[in-house]
């Protein structure tokens, strides 16, 4: 199994894609999973979930679970599959449910 940390992150972030703004945050979750760049996951609490559709694609990770995606609603247009989540993670990642990340190449986080 991967080696994995989850760590509170209360700095604040505000989270944008192709101009719009999606949400903010200071109850971030860093998460590093062996030598993979850390990736930061956001309370839905905190997103507009209004701008968010989910969509058909899927996938599995051995040591999260099932993944589900969702596309970002922009005035240029929809961000397929810009945002992922598990919604029902394996045990040992509940930390992680009501939790989304972002493609770094797509959503901005500063």
């Amino acid at each position: 199994m991967a080696y994995i940390t989850i760590t509170p992150q209360d700095r604040p972030l505000t989270i944008t894609a192709g101009g719009t703004r999606l949400g903010e945050t200071r109850n971030a979750l860093e998460l590093k999973e062996g030598s993979h760049p850390p990736v930061l996951y956001i309370p839905r609490a905190d997103i507009d979930m209004s701008l968010l559709e989910k969509t058909t694609r899927q996938t599995t990770c051995p040591h999260k679970g099932l993944c589900s995606y969702y596309a970002i609603k922009t005035p240029q247009g929809p961000l397929e599959n810009a945002v992922w989540s598990y919604e029902a993670p394996i045990p040992g990642m509940e930390q992680i449910a009501g939790h989304l990340a972002f493609y770094p190449d797509k959503v901005t986080l500063a």
